[in-house]
């Protein structure tokens, strides 16, 4: 009842945009353009065309990252990105330990540390725990976002082997000081702040970015709040070279309420994460490359909550690291040439300890694991139409040895209209530090995971190129997938059988008119497994109409065949569609008037069992520019 409630407010808030203002406007089917070039840097390390790369990627440009409201970069991407899918369990924060979310998967690989994280190409994750930090990828740090769905190991090792998700970090690009603001304040108690500024002048450049979210949350006892801060650094020092160094800093504290049936009690974790790094970048003629070091970190406090009825006599402490070395350069051989080579060094780990009023009470883990690895890519345009691509990488981890990661595909151009993709990748993931040492599942026996995957693409641009068509077909098959069973009584991390996935991905943009733009995307996954955080079907619709100083965008969320787990020995499967609006005012030159509105129908649905999401819930707010 309410999905077809949903979709008829959807339906109507759609043609009364509409028919307001189509017959003011014609267009002709004549005289079509090429297909939308847009640049992306995650597949080859160098600036290349999105549309001359086998692998299928997705980009969110920073136009639908600043007009949303949200503060986590991963809750826009589940709406925006294909095969995409990120679990949730409040009006903002995804939280760490027990009772966490922000899980991601894609094409049904995720969890854990099977799709890597990334700042400006460089892995930002937990040494000890494997799993990135949702609440630290915050989006007003993030120029765009590039995501490769599918492996991308070859280039970034262990841990891609569902695929990247690769925040490039904004910069000061504008002459002078500019800058901006944002207020917003709704249900829940809920505030957040942004404000950020850049100046540019001659060869140096700065950025700066602070924010603050704090919210009481739907449900008693799930608090929450982060402060985040970030700054960007460039200096040209030749024409041929530059300097780049960036700092993020993000400092929360969540509360954990406990499932529904099982509430908990003074559960709460405090994370402090920060992220340093320092690139020294060279672009010739027919070469560029870079040499970057990263170094990130994070210091953790957790509170397990009551046991029996009384409060824990300790804290869960935990430091770890995750850094290394990056060299790249890529070569332009000849005419319709890319050449890269690369090699990479990591070493990634950390302490964990309990805590007592009176000091250290227990080691449970101080380790540390290197990595080294090498690789090389080439890729060739012939008679400007057909692109190949294929590469190797040998990468060496001290625990399991040397691991071999091929890849290869292929690109036809067959009009300026329409494309065709193809390619065959290998993706791996060794195991972390929690699943080989931490707890009663640890199995300091595992074997790494492996996974082929292989795709096929069309785009096609329409309408002089105001339509603009995605649609991938994608075929994975895997083994050694680690999960926790049972075995004589007791938990234990193991190795499972061999699994397959396969499904299609569809994605599109219509720019029906000047002032409106519809854009949407639909997922199907197949996979002989049970996935947790993974629907069968995902489908997304956004309309954006922009009329005098007034904008509407309402979007269209829906999803079936969410698998969260099983409960009194019942497998628990979620069906659920959501309706939301954003209405913005421009005010004047500089100050934008906005109110958002979440889950209109008031729909009940949960993405984490035992979670509920909140109902409706009102942001409003205002945006100032200078």
């Amino acid at each position: 009842m309410k999905l077809r409630v949903t979709l008829s407010l959807f339906a109507l808030l759609l043609t009364s945009s509409i028919s307001g203002i189509y017959a003011e406007n014609k267009y002709s089917l004549n005289d079509t353009i090429p297909l939308a070039e847009v640049a992306v840097v995650s597949a080859t390390k160098t600036e290349v065309n999105r549309n001359q790369i086998p692998l299928t990627i997705s980009v969110v440009d920073r136009e639908t990252i600043d007009a949303s409201t949200e503060t986590g970069v991963l809750s826009i991407l589940s709406e925006q990105v294909p095969g995409l899918f990120v679990t949730e369990r409040g009006v903002t924060g995804y939280g760490v330990s027990s009772g966490s979310a922000g899980t991601v998967n894609i094409h049904g690989v995720g969890g854990g540390n099977r799709v890597l994280m990334l700042f400006d190409g460089q892995p930002n994750w937990a040494g000890i725990f494997g799993h990135h930090l949702p609440d630290a990828y915050v989006a007003s740090d993030a120029e765009r976002v590039e995501v490769i769905r599918g492996p991308g190991s070859l280039l970034y090792g262990s841990n891609a082997m569902g695929g990247i998700i690769n925040v490039i970090t904004r910069k000061a690009t504008e002459n002078g000081i500019h800058g901006r603001g944002r207020i917003l304040y709704g249900s829940y108690d809920t505030w957040k702040f942004r404000g950020s500024a850049g100046y540019k002048k001659d060869k140096f450049n700065a950025y700066i970015s602070l924010n603050h979210d704090q919210s009481d949350g739907q449900r008693e006892n799930s608090a929450f709040y982060i402060n985040n801060g970030y700054i960007k650094l460039g200096y040209e020092i030749t024409d041929n070279w530059n300097v780049n160094g960036d700092a993020i800093i993000a400092g929360f504290k969540v509360n954990n309420p406990g499932a529904v049936d099982a509430p908990a009690v003074e559960n709460w974790a405090k994370a402090v994460r920060s992220t340093y790094s320092v690139s020294l970048n060279n672009t010739y003629g027919k070469m560029n490359g870079s040499l970057q070091m990263f170094y990130n970190d994070g210091n953790h406090k957790i509170n397990d909550g009551w046991r029996n009825g009384e409060p824990r006599p300790y804290l869960f402490r935990s430091s770890d690291f995750n850094k290394g070395i990056a060299l790249f350069e890529s070569f332009r051989l000849i005419e319709g040439n890319l050449f890269t080579v690369g090699f990479d060094a990591k070493q990634w780990g950390g302490h964990a300890w309990n805590d007592s009023i009176n000091g250290k009470i227990g080691e449970i883990i101080d380790k540390k694991v290197n990595e080294f690895a090498g690789y090389a890519v080439v890729q060739q345009t012939l008679f400007d139409k057909l692109t190949v691509n294929a590469g190797v990488r040998l990468e060496n981890n001290e625990g399991y040895g040397n691991e071999w990661i091929p890849q290869g595909g292929i690109a036809y151009q067959l009009s300026n209209q329409t494309s065709f993709k193809a390619s065959a990748s290998k993706g791996f993931r060794s195991p972390n530090l929690r699943e080989l040492y931490l707890y009663m599942p640890a199995n300091p026996d595992l074997k790494p995971e492996e996974m082929n995957n292989f795709d096929f693409s069309w785009l096609q641009s329409l309408w002089n190129n105001k339509i603009q068509l995605e649609l991938t077909a994608y075929y994975a098959h895997g083994k050694n997938l680690i999960t926790t069973a049972m075995v004589d009584g007791k938990p234990l991390n193991v190795n499972t059988d061999k699994f397959t996935n396969k499904g299609i991905d569809f994605a599109f943009t219509y720019h029906i008119l000047p002032a409106l733009k519809a854009s949407g995307n639909y997922s199907f996954l197949d996979s002989d497994i049970r996935i947790a955080a993974a629907p069968k079907h995902k489908a997304f619709l956004s309309i954006n109409w922009s009329v005098n100083k007034f904008t509407v965008a309402p979007n269209f969320q829906y999803i079936n065949g969410l698998y969260l787990g099983t409960a009194n020995d019942t497998e628990v499967v979620d069906h659920y569609a959501l309706l939301n609006c954003k209405v913005s005012y421009k005010a004047t030159e500089w100050i934008h008037l906005f109110v958002n509105g979440e889950n209109l129908t008031d729909t009940s649905y949960q993405t984490y069992l035992g979670f509920p999401m909140p109902g409706i819930v009102i942001l409003g707010g205002f945006d100032v520019k200078f």
